[in-house]
């Protein structure tokens, strides 16, 4: 018969700190490890990918793949509708990545919403002058 009920662990106080095989590796390898990482310098150096690979790897961040701006000829004085159709024409004519086109087009309906939003401040604020109710 199992001495544990279920759900109770067998070993409450969980494992010693340092005894993990990394842990264990790391104090093995820890005197050394200078000469180690000199080893792998001196071997990328001399040609060995691998050792290269390694040291890039541990050190360097990995390269995001970043998009570039591409500047669009769009209306400055046009309705939003109006720049919207210049983003969708440099698209289909190549000059904007589809990904881009979708942020610009998301970013202009965010701009009207803002344009909405304004307008109707506006038109509560002129209501209410024009009815007194201003606080």
């Amino acid at each position: 018969m199992n001495p544990w009920k279920p759900g109770q662990s067998g070993n409450p106080a969980g494992p010693k700190p340092g005894t993990s095989p990394g842990a264990k590796l790391r104090a093995a390898i820890a005197n050394d490890l200078p000469d180690i990482i000199a080893k792998l310098v001196q071997q990328a150096k001399a040609g060995d990918a691998t050792a290269a690979r390694l040291l890039i790897e541990r050190v360097l961040p990995p390269v995001k793949a970043a998009e570039q701006p591409v500047p669009i000829a769009m209306p400055a004085d046009g309705t939003l509708a109006e720049r919207g159709r210049a983003v969708l024409a440099a698209t289909a004519a190549g000059a904007l990545a589809p990904g881009q086109a979708a942020q610009m087009l998301s970013a202009l309906g965010a701009l009207g919403e803002l344009v909405k939003t304004d307008e109707l401040a506006a038109r509560v604020a002129a209501l209410e002058e024009r009815n007194g109710d201003r606080p």
